[in-house]
């Protein structure tokens, strides 16, 4: 081969690379909205479209666009909106609202709820007609057989789905497992509450979370901040928690621990005031003082039976928020010695699902009242009342010992 030719050949592939780096950089230039627009051109070609797709995939993270999408790339009359969802659902690719607008400069958080259904729907949680589903830890069917069997029968007649949990340490299953937002993202919080430190009894009976899930086959996001489910209270893009949150996650500020609440959990996030004497309530759990009636009205303990303090709390989150409040029965005897943590005589600790609500009572006057404020709050609801005694003399109640998810 003599000098020239090898010069030549030499020129031509510095000419093609430069050609190729030259192409390459105009795309790194441009936005992902500008390729999206580039990509739903119907007067390109279908080669033309699938390379602008290969170019796409460059430009995200971990190149989630698989080539299989990619090779069968077809635009025929779809629109930038209808070919994002597909590449999303198609790519498992989840819609956040941070790949929405790059893509779209616009959220679209219905495509986000499109997406979570479908991945629930793979879950092996999901049942075949989609609805919601209650779970329970198969220690309340070892420990509790008969109050169990009490909760199983009332879903059975409504026609409810229900299974139980495998590899968990307590039967308050609502606590440790993920909470699902209003999109269905399951979210993990992390499980390491306060009052399960210090015994090394109680320590024994804190769940593993990472093999729950892996037991159960649940796919969630796991997220830093220490939360339990049952101080979490969920009524379309509102969330309602205790002030407990911040004594126990000490090492962020009050304000960016809010801020992170609400993007994980896609809900504007209201903080309760909780009882001061962990003597009175050790978990701080919302739920074992207020609920949501719908994202305007919450039912909760008779207030007016609560601390001065707790009273002006509430007044001033019923303010902030436009709240309305109603009130519900809550009578706490003095408590056994031989079962301090008795949750008897709290009523809103109930479970509520799309069309029942399932009521604890007590065999107490105020049951009856308990029942009407319900029935008035829910018209639409069936209340069905449950006798949970010996589950609630251990500090917990319905809600507590049950997970539900759609």
């Amino acid at each position: 081969m003599t000098t020239e030719s090898i010069i030549g050949i030499t020129s031509g592939v510095i000419a093609i690379g430069t050609f190729v780096f030259s192409v390459w950089a105009g795309f790194k230039k441009l936005s992902l909205a500008d390729t999206m627009n580039r990509l739903v051109d119907k007067n390109l070609s279908t080669k033309r479209h699938q390379r602008i797709l290969k170019w796409m995939n460059i430009l995200l993270p971990n190149h989630p666009i698989s080539p299989k999408y990619i090779q069968d790339f077809v635009l025929n009359d779809r629109g930038m909106e209808a070919v994002f969802k597909d590449m999303c659902l198609k790519n498992n690719i989840e819609p956040t609202k941070e790949i929405c607008m790059k893509f779209l400069k616009a959220d679209m958080p219905k495509f986000r709820k499109e997406y979570q259904s479908k991945k629930q729907k793979s879950s092996p949680l999901s049942n075949e007609k989609d609805e919601q589903s209650v779970f329970m830890s198969e220690l309340l069917k070892e420990r509790y057989p008969e109050t169990c069997n009490r909760l199983t029968k009332i879903l059975e007649k409504h026609h409810i789905h229900y299974s139980f949990l495998k590899g968990t340490n307590d039967i308050w299953c609502r606590d440790y497992m993920p909470v699902q937002t209003p999109s269905g993202k399951l979210i993990q919080f992390k499980y390491d509450p306060s009052y399960l430190k210090g015994s090394p009894d109680l320590e024994t009976t804190r769940s593993d979370i990472h093999e729950i899930c892996m037991l159960n086959n649940i796919h969630a996001e796991f997220s830093d901040i220490n939360l339990d489910g049952g101080n979490v209270l969920i009524c379309e893009d509102r969330a309602i928690l205790s002030d407990r949150i911040f004594s126990e996650n000490p090492n962020y500020e009050k304000e960016s621990l809010v801020k992170e609440l609400s993007r994980l959990l896609e809900c504007e996030i209201i903080i309760i005031p909780s009882l001061r004497s962990k003597d009175e309530d050790f978990t701080g759990h919302a739920d074992g003082m207020v609920r949501f009636v719908d994202r305007n009205t919450i039912v909760g303990n008779n207030h007016t039976q609560e601390y001065i303090y707790w009273q002006e709390g509430i007044k001033k989150v019923l303010e902030t928020y436009n709240l309305t409040y109603i009130d519900m029965p809550c009578v706490i005897k003095s408590k056994d010695p031989k079962h301090p943590d008795s949750a008897i005589g709290i009523y809103v600790n109930y479970l509520e699902l799309n069309n029942l609500i399932v009521l604890p009572i007590f065999g107490r006057e105020e049951d009856k009242e308990a029942v009407a404020v319900l029935k008035k709050a829910f018209p639409n609801k069936a209340i069905e009342t449950i006798n949970y005694n010996d589950v609630a003399l251990e500090g917990g109640l319905v809600n507590c010992t049950t997970w539900v998810i759609k």
